[in-house]
């Protein structure tokens, strides 16, 4: 790494109704790392809006923009685009995917932030490429454009320069990330530390909980059968017995719930119970058989590999280090490269 003192100037697009926080979060993330010392890199943040007034926020909020598409714009190192509610505006803007475009071939890095990524989209900067979004929407992305490989569960997505990121606050992840390759994990870990986030959200977990999962599904007959699997992990949820609980074949089940999910029944059925063992190991202090026991896995040593193979840590070293009440929080990620809550001194 280039630990030569350097400046990098970091461009937010939001277009007017944008999410707030998907262009503050990153900002004070990346603004962090000015105030400490360690740091031989120093970023500029610059604002950019569309021709016009200020940025008017989802919220309400107004934001003043340091430029507009259209002005003669500094060379910009990274650009990230913000989200909003209401992206399909932004969809339409032809001047906004043609500035993209060009920065696309100008900038180091560029990367949205929750349904920024239907404006990269929109622009052509998504075709053959991995990408994420905001979970409500990973299905949509993926229908609107199908040359696009979506992956609903990551925090965030890198294919080469491009970087997409999932619902608001994964904005801070991203920008942590940017900042670990800019500026080492030292000066990373400080920034966390003192925003008081995640590092590294742990394993890389998903952007919600199957239990959220279940209850976003259309399908009511489908998210009939979620519900039981969620409620009795310690039962046999194979394939065939969802099937049947269903309705269906287990052919057309499994094609429904990947059309829904995707994802296999059995990667929903094991990750449920890798949910539901982290709550217990957080807050019991049951045996690892009896948590295993419990959530389906039939024995310690079956929910150990599992666990390591989600969560890159052991079920011991999980609750060592997430038990609710234990104060003793490392803050390093440590070898397995599971996050933790960093407190700030």
């Amino acid at each position: 790494m280039n630990r030569d003192a350097r400046n990098l100037r970091v461009g937010i697009v939001a277009p007017n109704g944008s999410q707030a926080l998907d262009v503050i979060g990153p900002v004070d993330a990346f603004t962090q790392v000015n105030r400490l010392a360690e740091s031989r890199t120093r970023y500029e943040m610059v604002l950019i809006g569309m021709p016009g007034d200020l940025i008017t926020a989802a919220s309400g909020i107004r934001m003043v923009p340091d430029h507009r598409i259209g002005d003669e714009i500094p060379p910009i190192d990274t650009l990230l685009v913000a989200g909003s509610p209401d992206f399909e505006d932004a969809m339409r803007e032809e001047a906004l995917h043609e500035f993209l475009r060009q920065m696309a071939q100008q900038t180091r890095r560029l990367g949205s932030v929750c349904n920024g990524a239907f404006i990269l989209g929109a622009a052509g900067l998504l075709k053959d490429r991995r990408a994420t979004t905001h979970w409500q929407f990973a299905g949509v992305l993926a229908q609107m454009f199908p040359e696009t490989r979506v992956e609903p569960d990551r925090i965030f997505v890198r294919d080469g320069p491009i970087y997409s990121s999932a619902g608001v606050t994964a904005g801070i992840d991203l920008a942590l990330h940017l900042i670990e390759q800019d500026c080492g994990a030292a000066v990373s870990l400080a920034v966390a530390r003192a925003l008081v986030v995640f590092l590294r959200r742990p394993g890389g977990q998903s952007q919600f909980s199957e239990h959220l999962k279940a209850q976003s599904v259309g399908n009511a007959g489908l998210r009939d059968v979620l519900e039981f699997a969620i409620m009795h992990l310690d039962e046999d949820l194979s394939l065939r017995r969802l099937a049947r609980l269903a309705g269906m074949s287990e052919r057309s089940f499994a094609r429904t719930f990947q059309q829904e999910l995707f994802t296999t029944p059995a990667r929903f059925v094991e990750r449920a119970r890798v949910e539901a063992a982290r709550g217990l190991l957080e807050s019991e202090r049951s045996n690892l058989e009896q948590i295993a026991f419990h959530c389906g896995f039939g024995s310690a040593d079956t929910m150990r590999r599992t666990f390591h193979r989600y969560l890159r840590v052991t079920p011991a070293e999980y609750r060592q280090r997430f038990r609710v009440g234990d104060s003793s929080f490392p803050v390093t990620g440590g070898e397995a490269g599971i996050g933790v809550v960093a407190h700030s001194a």
